[in-house]
């Protein structure tokens, strides 16, 4: 059982509603973290503006932001945003399985993508905590301090999203991943 209500899209009012109708025209549905987060209006507009914006004005591909998404979810142990991003990363954004697994432990055969997960990695299992040698690897890799910034806000909106997953105990409304498939998942 939940344990935080959710809202129904039949039953939102105001600035809830009109999300809603836009969540539900971008993705099809309206997931049961937008449900949750329509308690507060104000979350769920936040929410829905930042990725709106990171992707209509951000530098990373979709499958690079799906490969963070994948990262941070494992890294968190976040059943939900893994099974998100499993289902976006795959069917949306062009990642095979094989690529969405191995995002899970922060590889990509990519080079691009793969600097982005090395810092990714390091600013989720550092809580933020970026060494001058580490920013210093990801510069010569290629990333601007403005996609070292871009990749250290997908960062932040994963860990915002995997939080509010585990805490609230929605139901899983896409196939299931678990964290815990880790070992089965090495390919």
């Amino acid at each position: 059982m939940p344990a935080l209500h959710t809202i129904e899209p039949e039953k939102a009012t105001g600035e809830a509603a009109t999300l809603f109708t836009a969540t539900h025209q971008a993705l099809g549905v309206v997931p049961n973290l937008a449900k949750v987060m329509a308690n507060n209006p104000a979350v769920l507009k936040g929410y829905v503006d930042v990725v709106t914006a990171l992707s209509a004005e951000g530098t990373l591909s979709a499958g690079v932001r799906e490969r963070i998404a994948l990262l941070v979810a494992q890294e968190n142990r976040s059943d939900y945003c893994l099974s998100v991003h499993a289902f976006r990363g795959t069917r949306v954004a062009g990642l095979t399985s094989a690529e969405a697994t191995r995002a899970r432990r922060g590889e990509a055969d990519d080079p691009w993508a793969a600097a982005v997960l090395d810092l990714a990695a390091v600013v989720v299992r550092n809580h933020g905590a970026v060494s001058d040698a580490q920013l210093a690897a990801a510069r010569h890799a290629g990333l601007s301090d403005g996609h070292v910034v871009e990749v250290i806000a997908h960062v932040a909106l994963g860990v915002f999203t995997n939080y509010l997953a585990t805490a609230s105990r929605i139901d899983i409304d896409w196939p299931l991943v678990r964290h815990t498939d880790w070992e089965h998942a090495k390919t």
